[in-house]
């Protein structure tokens, strides 16, 4: 798919100076009851302090970015594209109708242009960005690079905020809590094993680790695992040997042996009378 130009150059690329210089492009006031949500708006949630103080905003100086919205076929609603906050807030403020710049767009295009004016005003949450990248690619099989080129960001950028959904949910969770920010995600991602990295999230929060800290704490982790052999598994011969010892006491036996001819051998028990058995058999009492 041949991408689009202005994609990735920034909001204002996208709309035209003025109507009349751009074809395509239809400027008017549309009311706010024919406006319908962007079906794949990026954002979950909006503050609603934030929307507030917009609000007021509006009520004082009107809307001076129109909203930019497409026509839905043989309806007379349209798609909201780019401007929730302002669509929210204009609600609140009262007004009935609101100013509107009309672009005709794909799904995709909506998804993209969402994205772009989110990810420009840092209003997304990154799990919110993350998924927004997720359907990019999956729903639409754009590449890392592709996705980089619309939005503006480096492709390294697009990959690292997609692993986010890697993530458990009890993490994930935290992160959209705001218990940990997206620097302490990406440094328990430096962490294969999940139950390890709930683990390490739980001294995160108790200790109120720092993201440098938390960076800190994965990698001594992870030289420990490295540093630490796995134990080998028993030679035949040795094997041999616990398979005898075992059939003679009837329970389990763990004989450490190394090739100086020192080692150790355990007899485990679960009951004093297993213990006073194998006595014993050792005794020959």
């Amino acid at each position: 798919m041949a991408r689009k130009s202005g994609l990735g150059k920034g909001l204002g690329a996208l709309l035209p100076e003025s109507p009349s210089d751009h074809k395509g492009y239809i400027s008017s006031y549309v009311p706010v009851s024919k406006i319908i949500p962007n079906p794949r708006q990026p954002r979950y949630k909006i503050q609603e302090e934030s929307l507030e103080e917009l609000a007021a905003s509006i009520r004082e100086h009107g809307i001076l970015q129109p909203l930019l919205v497409s026509h839905e076929q043989d309806t007379d609603r349209y798609v909201l594209i780019a401007g929730e906050r302002r669509l929210k807030a204009a609600i609140l403020a009262g007004l009935d109708v609101v100013p509107v710049i009309e672009r005709q767009t794909t799904e995709q295009e909506r998804l993209e242009l969402a994205l772009i004016e989110n990810v420009q005003r840092a209003d997304l949450t990154p799990l919110e960005t993350a998924e927004a990248y997720r359907q990019l690619s999956e729903d639409f099989n754009l590449s890392h690079e592709d996705i980089a080129a619309r939005v503006g960001k480096k492709r390294t950028t697009i990959t690292n905020t997609l692993r986010l959904l890697k993530l458990p949910p009890v993490i994930i969770q935290a992160l959209i809590d705001e218990n940990i920010t997206e620097g302490h995600a990406r440094a328990l991602l430096g962490i294969e094993n999940a139950d390890l990295q709930k683990e390490v999230l739980d001294n995160v929060i108790k200790l109120g680790l720092n993201v440098r800290q938390t960076e800190q704490l994965v990698r001594r982790i992870n030289t420990s695992k490295k540093q630490s052999p796995k134990p080998l598994s028993p030679s035949p011969e040795i094997k041999s040997i616990e398979d005898r010892l075992r059939n003679h006491f009837g329970t389990k036996i763990t004989l450490k042996h190394n090739p100086t001819g020192k080692g150790s051998l355990i007899i485990h028990y679960y009951s004093n009378e297993e213990l006073e058995s194998i006595i014993s058999l050792i005794t020959k009492e």
